[in-house]
């Protein structure tokens, strides 16, 4: 096999993240220098324009053209990469050839989607071929869910360090919290509604903790799931739902059923929001209910992707991106009754200026820190494929820190 000119190629880098993430490219590597990097999308001029607001410096950056749709120009594009990084969403609607490719061609591959019932579809329809070719197939490398997957693995690593045994009963809540929210999140949700409403099966499907396992995981335990205002005595705080616990958790467990339950079968996981009062968190989980309940009756989902949420290509502004960050902090529990507490924190707004860096330093880790002959072609999570080098390119290079919550 001839060695592919590009260790990553950006796929959908005009997208609003495609755009950011270009722009760290351009600003840390360059071109010509330690990651050889092409950018790709559906529309040459859209492409030329991105060149050119990139600066100079990026007029050898080579541009290839292909659609989403397109399978033979998806395998030109493939050819010629080591990793894919698709920016291109919503996937369910988007993402699925791109992935069929890469699985049959042996390309690495990661993404940035959040939408579970799709991370399913591509697990149970091209698992095989990947493991057959090679592939290695990573989705989730943004906000999520990278900080929950891999604060979980530091976490369980830094117990095993100093009880000998794993936390079993782990817990997340985001300490603090500033950022916006683009279209594309948006146009994914609002996707995922639609897909409910088609198929009301889904909902269960949705709901089940397990989801994205493997079909023999076997884990039988019970997930906590934070619906409402609760207080928790371990935070000693008041609790909300947390709107990414829906992926995050499932991404966790699935990293816990491809480490052979290395934390533990009975293992179990939360994420939530901390609250200062009852009443600040009674507040919380009901305007998310409302606004979930709203998103699910067609008439009103249309009110909103009308004239209320953002639409696709929009999102945080520059200094919005800069100014925002966040921190989320874990307390595990081991069965001994071991106590360990971890935090996770990161310098940009959650879903854009950090998750664009975050998806760069995978897609490069995944090119050149995880050879072929160490990981072999399967669905992966970021914490089974990456972990340690990717915590130690994030805290490098992407404004992260993961350290012990003494």
């Amino acid at each position: 096999m001839t060695e592919q000119p590009f260790d990553i190629v950006v796929f959908g880098a005009t997208s609003f993240v495609g755009k950011i993430l270009c722009d760290y490219m351009m600003e840390h590597y360059g071109l010509g220098g330690s990651v050889r990097w092409a950018v790709a999308g559906r529309s040459l001029t859209k492409l030329e324009a991105l060149r050119e607001s990139l600066g100079k410096g990026a007029d050898g950056l080579e541009l290839i053209v292909a659609d989403a749709a397109d399978e033979v120009a998806l395998n030109a594009m493939v050819a010629r990469a080591k990793v894919m990084i698709s920016t291109v969403g919503p996937y369910a609607l988007y993402g699925e050839p791109l992935v069929k490719v890469c699985a049959e061609t042996g390309t690495d591959y990661v993404d940035l989607t959040g939408e579970t019932q799709w991370i399913r579809r591509m697990v149970r329809r091209y698992e095989d071929v990947a493991r057959q070719s090679g592939a290695r197939i990573v989705h989730c490398c943004g906000f999520d869910s990278i900080p929950s997957d891999l604060g979980v693995h530091f976490l369980e690593r830094e117990a095993l360090a100093r009880f000998g045994a794993p936390v079993t009963r782990v817990k997340m809540g985001v300490k603090a919290i500033k950022g916006g929210m683009s279209g594309g999140t948006v146009a994914s949700l609002m996707n995922v509604m639609k897909e409910v409403a088609k198929e009301p099966e889904l909902k269960k499907e949705l709901a089940d903790p397990y989801s994205i396992c493997p079909r023999e995981h076997g884990f039988r335990a019970k997930q906590r799931n934070i619906t409402g205002a609760k207080f928790d005595k371990d935070f000693g705080r008041w609790l909300a739902p947390f709107i990414m616990a829906a992926i995050n958790t499932r991404v966790v467990h699935r990293t816990n059923a491809l480490k052979n339950k290395a934390y533990g079968p009975q293992f179990r996981y939360d994420e939530a929001m901390f609250m200062t009062s009852r009443m600040q968190a009674t507040m919380a989980a009901l305007g998310m209910g409302v606004f979930m309940v709203l998103a699910s009756l067609a008439p009103t989902r249309y009110l909103l992707e009308r004239f209320v949420v953002p639409k696709p290509g929009e999102g945080p502004s520059p200094e919005a991106q800069r100014t925002g960050f966040y921190d989320l902090r874990f307390h595990g529990k081991a069965d001994a009754g071991d106590v360990l507490r971890a935090k996770v924190k990161g310098d940009r707004d959650p879903g854009y200026g950090s998750t664009a860096k975050m998806l760069a330093q995978a897609g490069i880790c995944m090119a050149q820190d995880i050879a072929k002959e160490d990981l072999a072609g399967n669905f992966w999570t970021p914490a089974t494929a990456m972990g340690d080098k990717l915590i130690g390119r994030l805290e490098k290079h992407a404004g992260l820190t993961f350290a012990l919550d003494e």
